[in-house]
């Protein structure tokens, strides 16, 4: 039987469908023209190019480079740039938009408040300028004709001494647009567990967050984050890879951990194409999503940090399409996954899954139909 679900979506397909991101910094998606425009506002002289296409070029090859210098650098560059309201809120804006235009319904974007002090904001003036622009981007998207609701996670560094302080700012404004909390910056040296007051704060307060672990550091930092810090969500988690065993049969085998990880369906966000930049994996044939997806974990596709990885949520499914054949059920199946995972109540995670993700994709292959129809007809001429 042939369908579309059983044929390989194409690229237009893959961007119209909906998509669900959770796992994407704000410091890593700016448009290079923006890094351009908001340099020259804030009079930062320091970017490497001065136009728009170089500059993009620069970032994606500094981030390709190898060089944990060069892709640290690039951050240095878009962080000098967001210091102020008016860059913050641009830049929310702009996400928001961009996301939308690719085809996101929901979005959970990270960033860091500590990193934009430098201009004289305070912690919560960072927190309202970025909420703030994306409102302003959901409603440009509804102007444009598109959906989207952005959910904010606001990041502790792991190197840093402020994760209770950013926690408690997170737990201050979950009523108006933050979803969680998140830790991100190097593994190793810096375990979760060095915020375990952050955490326990956190789940005191009913709150919800997910920790970048197994990304380079391996199980250890799982493990920790999960059975000593209760994170709800794995940022990357692509390490979990180590702990399964495939035999020269084919036969597959869980260790202890990989098994808790997929029996309490803990979601692993997944970011393939930063994930081949870091060297977490050799390509995208090879990695690990892969046999993640047939064991059935529950994987979910991200993006990172766009601007770095030259990338989007339709490119990302794009590539795992051409590795692994996926269809329009499969990349509905990491949508659902997503969703189902995201830090809004449950009976709104339901909604959009039945209410904008099933119809969206039960239109799109849909499409087959009409289009098989209309090339069976086409070939009758009038009066047969």
């Amino acid at each position: 039987m042939t369908s579309q679900s059983l044929t390989t979506p194409t690229a237009d397909q893959i961007r119209r469908a909906p998509k669900v991101l959770l796992h994407d910094h704000l410091d890593g998606g700016l448009r290079p023209g923006t890094v351009i425009d908001l340099a020259l506002a804030g009079g930062y002289d320091a970017l490497p190019e001065s136009e728009p296409d170089k500059l993009g070029l620069w970032f994606r090859e500094a981030a390709d480079s190898g060089s944990l210098e060069r892709y640290l650098e690039t951050f240095a560059h878009t962080c000098a740039v967001m210091q102020t309201r008016e860059a913050l809120f641009r830049v929310a804006a702009e996400c928001a938009e961009d996301l939308a235009e690719d085809g996101v319904v929901y979005a959970e974007i990270r960033y860091a408040p500590e990193q934009h002090l430098e201009g004289g904001l305070t912690l919560d003036e960072v927190v309202t300028a970025v909420n703030d622009g994306f409102r302003e981007g959901e409603r440009r998207a509804r102007a444009n004709g598109h959906r989207i609701r952005v959910g904010a996670l606001l990041t502790a560094m792991r190197h840093a001494a402020r994760s209770l302080e950013i926690a408690e700012l997170a737990n201050a404004h979950r009523d108006s647009g933050v979803v969680g909390f998140d830790i991100a910056g190097a593994e190793a040296g810096f375990p979760p567990t060095r915020h375990l007051d952050a955490f326990e704060y956190l789940k005191r307060e009913n709150n919800h967050f997910t920790i970048h672990a197994g990304e380079a550091f391996g199980l250890p930092s799982i493990w920790q984050a999960l059975q000593w810090c209760g994170a709800d969500r794995l940022g990357h988690g692509v390490r979990i890879i180590d702990d399964i065993q495939i035999a020269d049969d084919g036969t597959v085998t869980l260790g202890r951990l990989a098994a808790y990880v997929r029996d309490k369906r803990i979601p692993l966000e997944m970011c393939p194409t930063s994930n081949l930049q870091t060297g977490a994996a050799s390509s995208y044939a090879e990695h690990p999503i892969g046999l993640l997806r047939r064991l059935h974990f529950r994987t979910t596709v991200n993006t990172d940090n766009r601007l770095m990885s030259g990338t989007t949520m339709s490119r990302e499914f794009e590539r795992l399409t051409e590795a692994f054949g996926y269809t329009l059920d499969d990349i509905q199946w990491f949508t659902v996954n997503a969703m189902k995972s995201a830090f809004i109540p449950f009976d709104e995670r339901l909604a959009m899954i039945n209410d904008v993700i099933k119809p969206g994709y039960a239109e799109l292959k849909s499409e087959w139909l009409f289009t098989q129809t209309a090339v069976t007809s086409g070939s009758a001429t009038p009066g047969d």
